[in-house]
């Protein structure tokens, strides 16, 4: 599933191609995929011009001034953009296609959504149902984990009562948002935390080092364009390098590249759980 560098990287390829160009056709090719699609979206977006492009979590947020389309990727779908004219393939379900009449007369490009297990979205918010924090997809996620308001204090302090291991606090995104399995483990493992540590046992300075880590891993992942793992590849077609570097996820029985011990794998909440039990405790 694409987590939220490989989302953030999606948000970064669109956004240039959408932001301040004017939607000319929306196309649906199915009747929707997780959930039906917006009924007269058509009529609501064409001929209007696209904000901005921002994401929140692992979704990305197509702002107009009437509204926000809210994308979600699933399971195993990407966004590529397009130069009209491309034949859609088997399980191109959506496509946006925009216009830039003003700058360049004449230039169309298509957004275009993939999905083969149709477990992605492609939501309308209209301001008239208010704040669009408090959509029932948005208002129940924690905090954005490369924003400000994410700190070793807040997962201290969110915790303590919070008996579950501390991969699966990660997981749940109620304190923090778009930690995923990937970067949950790979986490834990720059913080020296085993995965199985029930998170109210966990240190304020030992959160010092899980709030660093995941800072920092996420950026990294962004930067090298995310993880190739099935199914992602960026807008551009090509894939992500993070995986190159991962030090314990999808690693099992590879020596660990810090101490040699064979990296471990266990189930936690049905996912597979990656960590070397020497370096991590």
């Amino acid at each position: 599933m694409p987590e939220l560098p490989e989302v953030e990287v999606t948000r970064r390829g669109v956004a240039p191609h959408l932001e301040g160009r004017v939607v000319e056709q929306v196309v649906f090719r199915r009747e929707g995929l997780r959930w039906p699609f917006p009924a007269h979206i058509a009529e609501l977006l064409v001929g209007r011009t696209i904000l901005h492009v921002r994401r929140r979590g692992k979704y990305l947020l197509v702002g107009f001034e009437s509204g926000t389309l809210i994308v979600h990727l699933g399971m195993s779908g990407h966004l590529r953009v397009l130069p009209p004219g491309v034949e859609p393939k088997k399980h191109d379900h959506f496509d946006l296609v925009v216009t830039d009449g003003a700058v360049r007369p004449g230039l169309r490009q298509v957004l275009r959504l993939h999905d083969p297990r149709r477990f992605g979205a492609v939501l309308w918010h209209p301001h008239d149902d208010g704040d669009l924090g408090q959509h029932v997809l948005l208002r129940g996620l924690g905090v954005e984990p490369l924003e400000d308001g994410f700190s070793a204090e807040l997962l201290y302090k969110a915790t303590r009562k919070r008996s579950a291991p501390i991969k699966q606090v990660l997981l749940s995104g109620d304190i923090v948002v778009g930690v995923g399995n990937i970067y949950a483990c790979e986490s834990l493992f720059h913080a020296g935390i085993s995965p199985k540590t029930a998170a109210s046992r966990i240190s304020r300075a030992r959160y010092e080092k899980l709030a660093a880590a995941i800072r920092t891993v996420l950026a990294d992942a962004i930067v090298q364009g995310g993880s190739t793992l099935r199914d992602f590849i960026a807008v551009n077609g090509q894939s992500g390098y993070f995986q190159q570097t991962y030090f314990v996820y999808d690693r099992a029985g590879v020596p660990c590249r810090n101490c040699g011990a064979p990296v471990r794998q266990i189930k936690q909440g049905q996912r597979s759980t990656f960590y070397c039990a020497t370096c991590q405790r």
